[in-house]
């Protein structure tokens, strides 16, 4: 059989696993090109599944959502879906059929041709890249012939997608054949001048090319834990024959234990012997150590609610019986993160500071932590070490606001520093999250579900593999054929709780009552109703001013979206391009619209779906309250490094900044009060000289956020009560008990308060499996 053909417009190379149209090229996993290329050889006719799984799969069990996959692999790349089946179509409970014609190419040709050269051999080595080919034919590939399969002495030109090719030459025959009419003197003679300047180039010089990026191609993903809990962050052993990762309960969502598995047994061992709220966790170089920071409440808060540990724990005792870790380093003033143990025994780690976090080493044998690397107007974003290079790879936003990528060595001198081109498919202001591939030059991410590689000089490319959820935390196997990946979606209900019966039997208790009921059992658990709710996220539901409906996020659609649900029903609003994600969403007064932080970039959505973005020079984080009135917003904003809290003016881009200091949520009451709370969960209002402190609120906060109605606050403490506190009379109340899978408030009209219900948290680790 040839190994090209036609399907219709696109060319099929199965010598090099690409699929090519108008000279774009695709690499495709072997085992989609071989669901192709049988169905391309029963043309028009339907293939049972049983066929093409014998056919692809000879001799081994697969499920036919390996299959669906691949027909899902190869219609992303002819540019179809399932509603429109112009090439693969779907016969139900059938098979498939290839519905275009098909057309073999003869074996003596290689696809649409442009040109050839002769070579003729020598010792010495000229390194020619297709670098220099410019214009039409920029996009020109070279095939490589020789008789002996050895050092080529001819190659072909391909009017196909660019690649790197080196020769073992210095003379070279200066006669062209034209082959096609496309083939220009244009071309040839740049080209040809090309590879002359290169000779010259190499008398008295050897000249080395950059190795050509591998471009990794994905074949099958299949699940490790699939299990009740929720896991994830897992890496392998440095020999591979574990994986170690996290595991938490459903009803204990932030603490749990670090976990084994051998790859061969499948084997489960529990390593930790009590439970923690544990960070991303690493190995020593010999695999008998691991690494990780834990993080728990501080016992005297002095200026930070959490306290953070550097841990280790020995590998290889809690491979026989669980065992507690030992502490390395305690941190009560200041933030770490992103443990990573180096070759030269230190321990690699992020350190947050009041100016901005920065790169330090610890080092285990003088008990001592060093900055090594910092970004004096900027911001590092993460952070991944590659012990097989010895090589750290950060990424940051510079003061320019742009994001880059930095190449540092252990003892932090930088060896190169590059912007980060983003390609259309992925926000300018997102951060990225890369770690290291097994093939040298290159890392990895996702953006959830799409995976991207990350080159060292800055360049993005999509990795073509469909996925049904999102993935997170690639991380590459020391051989390199497999990677673990976190996937899994999160699933919470839009709720209403209603304060009417609360508001009738309970009365107004002072501090001093409040001290004394605070916590006491009989408090009334508060009934809710479900409002929205799908198997996906739905969150930040608000209600419309003036009218009956409620806008909300939700993942219903595969993507974040932005929903309006009424008594009619729900319906999307907005139309969002994939792995968008929405952080604060508000409507305007007259409510006619809705002001959205997506993708950091402050939006405003109408109710006709037409959109007006609004330029600021700054990463928007948080879209606090929109004050449509005036067409002002606060916001937090990322300004030269550190998260600040303003006021951004969306009339002429002008803002503010209220306060330096860590904010954890902010609104304005009705009468113009502004209330915020701080990274210790207290409340602050304006004051005469300064802002004061809300002591009737003192132990009131934490992470659920709160919200106001005229004069009212309405928030939940950490003990799960619902209560409101009057800012005129400084009264205090406790409404009720709330379930311990609220997540947080999101509006309030009339008696009927809104918030977001956790149902669960689907996290599992699985593994990705690279194509053959």
């Amino acid at each position: 059989m040839a190994a090209q053909y036609w399907v219709g417009d696109f060319f099929i190379d199965l010598t090099r696993n690409q699929i090519t149209k108008k000279k774009q090229a695709q690499t495709i996993p072997p085992k989609a090109l071989a669901v192709l290329t049988y169905l391309a050889k029963n043309a028009n006719s339907v293939v049972s599944h049983h066929q093409l799984l014998a056919e692809v799969w000879p001799d081994t069990i697969v499920t036919p959502n390996t299959l669906q996959r691949s027909i899902a692999q190869l219609r992303k790349v002819l540019e179809e879906d399932r509603e429109h089946q112009s090439y693969i179509k779907t016969h139900a409970k059938q098979g498939y059929s290839l519905e275009v014609e098909v057309r073999w190419q003869d074996k003596t040709e290689s696809g649409p041709l442009i040109g050839e050269v002769t070579f003729a051999k020598t010792a010495n080595n000229l390194s020619l890249t297709n670098d220099s080919v410019s214009g039409e034919y920029q996009a020109a590939v070279v095939t490589r012939t020789a008789p002996d399969n050895s050092v080529p002495d001819h190659i072909v030109f391909h009017n196909t997608k660019p690649d790197n090719f080196n020769i073992d030459n210095t003379n070279i025959k200066h006669t062209w054949n034209t082959i096609s009419a496309s083939a220009t003197l244009r071309f040839i003679g740049i080209f040809a001048g090309v590879i002359i300047l290169g000779i010259l180039g190499m008398i008295g010089v050897t000249y080395m090319s950059p190795i050509q990026p591998y471009q990794l191609s994905f074949g099958e993903l299949r699940s490790l834990t699939a299990t009740d809990n929720k896991e994830h962050s897992a890496i392998y052993s440095p020999d591979g024959e574990y994986i170690v990762f996290q595991r938490y309960s459903e009803d204990v969502c932030t603490i749990g234990h670090l976990f084994a598995k051998n790859t061969k047994t499948q084997q489960e061992i529990q390593l930790t012997a009590n439970r923690g709220s544990f960070g991303s966790h690493s190995f020593s170089k010999d695999g008998k150590k691991l690494v990780f920071i834990e993080t728990a409440n501080c016992n005297k808060p002095i200026t930070q609610k959490d306290c953070y540990t550097l841990m280790s724990l020995d590998f290889e005792k809690a491979l026989a019986a669980p065992q507690a870790p030992s502490i390395l380093m305690e941190c009560k003033n200041s933030k770490i993160a992103s443990a990573v143990w180096l070759n030269n025994n230190n321990v690699l780690m992020f350190q947050q500071f009041s100016d901005g976090r920065k790169l330090a080493s610890y080092s285990i044998a003088d008990n001592k932590s060093t900055v090594i690397y910092s970004l004096e107007k900027g911001s590092l974003v993460s952070l991944a070490y590659s012990d097989r290079d010895d090589l750290i790879a950060l990424t940051s936003i510079h003061q320019d606001g742009q994001s880059y990528i930095e190449l540092l060595r252990p003892d932090g001198q930088v060896i190169s520093s590059h912007r980060i081109k983003y390609p259309p498919e992925i926000s300018n202001l997102r951060f990225i999250y890369p770690k290291f591939t097994a093939p040298s030059g290159q890392l990895i991410f996702s953006t959830g579900r799409q995976l991207f590689t990350l080159f060292y000089e800055g360049e993005i490319t999509n990795i073509s593999f469909p996925l049904v959820q999102p993935i997170h935390e690639p991380t590459f196997h020391p051989e390199g054929k497999r990677m673990l990946v976190t996937q899994g979606n999160w699933d919470s209900d839009i709720v209403t709780i209603s304060l009417s019966p609360i508001k009738s039997s309970s009365l107004a208790q002072s501090q001093t009552e409040q001290t004394q009921t605070t916590g006491n059992n009989t408090d009334p658990t508060l009934e809710f109703s479900v409002k929205e709710r799908s198997t996906l996220k739905e969150d930040d539901a608000i209600f419309q001013p003036h009218g009956d409906l409620i806008a909300f996020r939700s993942g219903r659609s595969g993507n974040d979206q932005i929903w309006l649900t009424d008594s009619n029903g729900a319906r999307q609003l907005s139309h969002f391009p994939i792995d968008t994600y929405i952080h604060g969403m508000n409507w305007a007064a007259d409510g006619r619209s809705i002001l959205a932080n997506v993708n950091n970039v402050l939006t405003r959505i109408d109710l006709n779906s037409s959109q007006t973005t609004f330029p600021f020079a700054h990463r928007v984080e948080q879209l606090l309250q929109w004050n449509s009135e005036d067409n002002s917003a606060l916001l937090l904003a990322l300004i030269n490094g550190t998260i600040k809290f303003v006021d951004f003016n969306l009339n002429n881009s002008t803002f503010k900044v209220i306060s330096d200091k860590p904010i954890n949520w902010a609104i304005k009451s009705a009468d113009g009060q502004l209330i915020y709370t701080d990274h210790m969960d207290r409340f602050w209002r304006p004051g005469p000289a300064e802002d004061q402190l809300i002591e009737s609120l003192d132990s009131q906060g934490s992470n659920k956020r709160f919200i106001t109605k005229d004069n009212l606050i309405y928030g939940i403490n950490e003990k799960f009560q619902l209560w409101s506190y009057d800012l005129k009379k400084d009264t205090f109340q406790i409404l009720g008990k709330t379930p311990k899978t609220l997540d947080y408030l999101t509006d309030i009209h009339q008696t009927d308060i809104l918030a977001t219900m956790r149902i669960s948290a689907k996290k599992e680790v699985a593994e990705l499996i690279l194509a053959e």
